[in-house]
């Protein structure tokens, strides 16, 4: 029976003693968001051959996520759309850089750089948000940070393998940049606190916006917008071209950016960016079981590294995360002293 608690100042409240378990649960979520992810290559690339403009896909494949989301969306928003209107601002940086910007200037960048090139640059965006961080807080990263984001950066450049002896085009590099700018902002709004928004609901309404931005730039001619409705070949059948688009949609796009912002939400920014490159791995790896695409030994030996040097940059957070539940303040009362996990004591 509880005979009186005593909280803590809001000052002092610190992280849950709980919370390691909170970031293997966001680890979990982080890992079928790049999973889900990464399927997006195999179904996408017969549609690209058949004459669909990678905008146009993309465009699509975002409408598609955003209809699947919308009624869960509005489940755990009880109907109310209220707090989507009083996040608009949100939702609509995450249109245009999640959704919109990241894609676009991606693919204007495979047009003039190899794709390896153009998915390395892209996916520096971890490295971004570390330096980000390092040059705003005036903080040097802790060690363990440092030494991940090298061996993850080594385990990325293994596993893309970008095409060597080509001159780059300089407007293809500052593309590039810029979707790995759009990129590390996706993961810094991401892991904004959700307030009132649930992640769901702000991955359903920044789809929906963000498709309907691409429409309007396909509209403009700017850029090549273009679909085809001729039967594709996947794997060693002929099937129209919906069935691609639909696992792209479903899976690649509704599960996997309502995965990402979930996780993002868990775990933060820069861990979440880390989790993200293992997307690159798997989709790799879904190329190779799926499209008898050629998978590496040094490949594989990238996505471990990967994998060691997201251990390392969680260990930052376990670190932490000891280090306040040990600062947690407890009261005894009488003979017995329990902590409630936020920095109150039942007695």
């Amino acid at each position: 029976m509880s005979t009186g608690a005593i909280t803590t100042p809001p000052s002092t409240t610190p992280i849950a003693a709980g919370r390691p378990a909170s970031t293997t649960a966001g680890l979990l979520v982080a890992l079928v968001a790049a999973a889900s992810f990464g399927f997006s290559g195999p179904f996408v690339k017969p549609l690209l051959e058949s004459g669909w403009s990678p905008v146009a896909a993309v465009t699509v494949r975002a409408l598609i996520g955003g209809v699947v989301l919308a009624p869960v969306a509005l489940f755990a928003l009880r109907g109310r759309l209220g707090p989507v209107w009083r996040a608009r601002w949100r939702v609509l940086g995450m249109a245009v850089v999640g959704v919109a910007g990241t894609q676009v200037f991606y693919f204007a960048a495979v047009v003039r750089i190899p794709v390896g090139t153009a998915i390395l640059v892209e996916y520096l965006a971890p490295l971004l948000l570390v330096g980000v961080a390092w040059v705003t807080t005036r903080r040097v990263p802790q060690a363990v940070v440092l030494v991940g984001s090298v061996i993850a950066f080594a385990g990325l450049l293994l596993v893309v393998a970008p095409s060597g002896g080509v001159a780059l085009d300089p407007v293809g590099l500052a593309l590039a940049g810029a979707a790995m700018v759009c990129c590390a902002a996706y993961f810094v709004l991401a892991a904004r606190p959700s307030g009132e928004l649930p992640p769901v609901a702000l991955a359903a309404s920044g789809l929906l916006v963000g498709s309907g931005l691409l429409g309007l730039l396909g509209l403009t001619g700017l850029v090549p917008f273009t679909t085809s409705a001729a039967d594709v070949p996947l794997f060693d059948a002929v099937v129209p071209w919906w069935v691609p688009m639909l696992v792209v949609g479903v899976i690649a796009t509704a599960l996997a950016y309502a995965t990402s912002i979930t996780a993002s939400s868990m775990l933060g920014s820069r861990l979440a960016s880390f989790v993200g490159l293992l997307e690159v791995a798997a989709a790799a790896l879904y190329a190779w079981l799926l499209l008898d695409e050629a998978l590496t030994p040094l490949q594989l030996g990238g996505g471990l590294l990967i994998v060691v040097g997201i251990g390392f940059v969680r260990a930052e957070r376990t670190r932490e995360a000891e280090v306040v539940a040990d600062a947690v303040p407890t009261a005894t009362l009488g003979d017995a002293t329990v902590t409630d996990g936020r920095g109150a004591t039942m007695g």
